[in-house]
């Protein structure tokens, strides 16, 4: 009897003296259905803008900055917890319901979508010619009852619709509406690695009562200038880049010095009409700049009404919250269009 309670307790001080740490160990570490949104990094955009294989002399730098995602484990939620510029979203907030390769396809089309922008933008602010191509309409949502669900996905470029081509994504729904639904349709579409595909289905009715296949969709341009412009964000995606990028091109096509020997970093959308868009993570985007060693920051500057009518705080308010915490002499600069940091820069 005395035996087995001998037996018992070495077992009982074998569990809590490996078994359980190891439990607690692997319990700490497991993967959660979370992420860890926090400062990620400061990049020198000249390292990714090529503009006819020049190099860009100037002196100082213009920085994009990043966003850093981490799945959640529990130690790593507890120690965000101590980190005031570290944020934990669920799966669901983080991708918007989409799985993980549809997140990333978006986010590369987001990525694309700005770098052709900024080449856009740049070209004319600069007074250089330039040429809109249209390519086709970009696939941004397929609804439940697409008959093309299997076949498309997310980001991929519609260029033929029943051997019809078109010279905007409003030619292509004007012709798609006018015909029969449950008729058959046969479209072409290319990948983003630039494979070509076919797949053939039906039309349907769509919710507004119209005609269609069952898609969100905008149109996919390519701008074509001389000298050629080539941007590599390697893995980045997403469109804050889009302001950064503006201004890279800018100055090498214009040979206009805009950093003045500078550390310039910023973050904010581009859009066609020249207006910078509200970006997500700006408090982590100042603090990364700010452990970097930028002296100025570059940031959207949207009115409070509409920063709530979009259902969002204004970045500038945000960003200035942030340096204050940080106690940074970085300077946070408000911009609303690509002329205002334009004309800040070159005054």
């Amino acid at each position: 009897m005395k035996n087995e309670k001998i037996k018992k307790h070495k077992k009982l001080k074998l569990f809590f003296g490996i078994a359980l740490p190891l439990l607690i160990v692997v319990g700490l570490f497991f993967p959660l259905p979370y992420y860890i949104e926090q400062p990620g990094g400061t990049i020198p955009v000249n390292q990714m803008v090529d503009v006819a294989g020049k190099k860009d002399e100037h002196k100082g730098n213009f920085y994009l900055t990043t966003v850093e995602m981490v799945r959640a484990n529990a130690a790593s939620m507890l120690y965000s917890k101590s980190n005031s510029f570290a944020t934990i979203l669920s799966s669901e907030e983080m991708t918007g319901g989409m799985t993980n390769q549809q997140f990333d396809l978006v986010n590369q089309f987001y990525m694309q979508t700005a770098q052709n922008t900024a080449v856009y933008q740049a070209f004319k602010l600069a007074g250089k010619p330039y040429e809109m191509k249209y390519q086709g309409v970009y696939v941004l949502s397929i609804t439940e009852d697409s008959t093309f669900k299997n076949d498309l996905q997310l980001s991929d470029t519609i260029t033929a619709v029943n051997g019809h081509t078109f010279k905007s994504s409003t030619d292509m729904i004007d012709y798609v509406s006018q015909q029969k639904v449950g008729d058959e349709v046969t479209i072409k579409y290319t990948r983003m690695d630039g494979s070509n595909h076919e797949a053939t289905g039906k039309y349907i009715k769509l919710s507004n009562g119209k005609t269609g296949i069952g898609i969100g969709l905008v149109d996919h341009t390519q701008v074509v200038t001389d000298p050629k412009v080539k941007i590599d964000a390697g893995s980045i995606g997403g469109p804050s880049a889009g302001m950064m990028f503006t201004l890279e091109i800018y100055s090498q096509i214009t040979g206009k010095d805009l950093r003045q020997g500078r550390e310039i970093a910023g973050t904010g959308t581009i859009n066609e009409d020249g207006s910078i868009g509200q970006i997500g993570g700006v408090d982590k985007k100042v603090a990364t700049a700010s452990n970097s060693g930028a002296k100025i920051f570059l940031c959207p500057d949207e009115t409070e009404e509409q920063a709530k009518a979009s259902g969002t705080t204004n970045n500038y308010t945000d960003a200035l919250a942030a340096a204050k915490k940080l106690n940074t002499d970085m300077k946070i600069v408000p911009v609303k269009t690509i002329q205002d940091a334009l004309d800040y820069l070159e005054k």
